[in-house]
């Protein structure tokens, strides 16, 4: 099992779970609104003719915990949704999970998730 998480645009969150509820099984997600800064660092605006630079940008992080034989295919249904040429669109990350333990039933592994 692995856990695959997006760092995406706001704006991208109603594409993103569109798409993979149309294209793949998954059985749950997670999402969070979180603040960053990567190389675009930061933005600027002009607030009563004052220079204003936010350096941490609103995000959405969106996670999903996958089979293995899963992971490619979210993975390019994420790229193929977000990617453009602009700086910002975001970063996806892989992690392993050694273990799932649905807590009201006690089912580990793969029973846990799905």
């Amino acid at each position: 099992m692995k856990k695959v998480e997006a760092i995406i645009r706001q704006e991208k969150l109603e594409e993103i779970k569109a798409v993979i509820d149309q294209e793949i099984e998954v059985n749950g997600m997670t999402v969070s609104q979180v603040l960053g800064c990567g190389l675009q660092k930061g933005q600027k605006s002009y607030v009563r003719g004052q220079e204003i630079i936010t350096t941490l940008l609103p995000k959405v992080s969106v996670s999903f915990i996958l089979a293995d034989e899963d992971v490619e295919r979210v993975i390019d249904l994420i790229l193929e949704t977000c990617q453009s040429e602009e700086c910002g669109t975001g970063k996806i990350f892989v992690y392993p999970i050694e273990e799932v333990i649905r807590i009201r039933t006690r089912e580990t592994g793969q029973a846990a998730i799905q």
